[in-house]
């Protein structure tokens, strides 16, 4: 009951982040470069992270790609997977109950 209100708000949070980024960021600025704007020990810090306490393919293979997109991509990709599930729990219908009396 709570999990779909959740989900949306996270949702509208996400989107309105990735708009923001779109709008009032610089042009095309790839996801990388924005954090290395942000702070300049950020990335060599996230992946020496990942690679010590995941592996280096996640890095390689996930991670790394996702750097060279817009900014704006990911938080607005993570907003729709949040709608998709408060979509989803909120049209779920409850559980019907018995009417008879114990």
């Amino acid at each position: 009951m709570i999990a779909p209100r959740i989900f949306a708000v996270l949702a509208a949070a996400m989107l309105v982040g990735s708009v923001a980024l779109a709008m009032l960021g610089p042009p095309d600025v790839p996801l990388g470069q924005l954090i290395f704007m942000v702070d300049h020990d950020l990335m060599d810090a996230m992946h020496s992270g990942v690679e010590r306490h995941l592996s280096s393919w996640i890095w390689d293979s996930l991670i790394a790609p996702l750097m060279v997109r817009p900014a704006w991509l990911v938080p607005a990709g993570i907003g729709l997977i949040f709608a998709g599930a408060a979509l989803t729990l909120s049209n779920r219908k409850p559980a019907r109950r018995s009417h008879r009396r114990s």
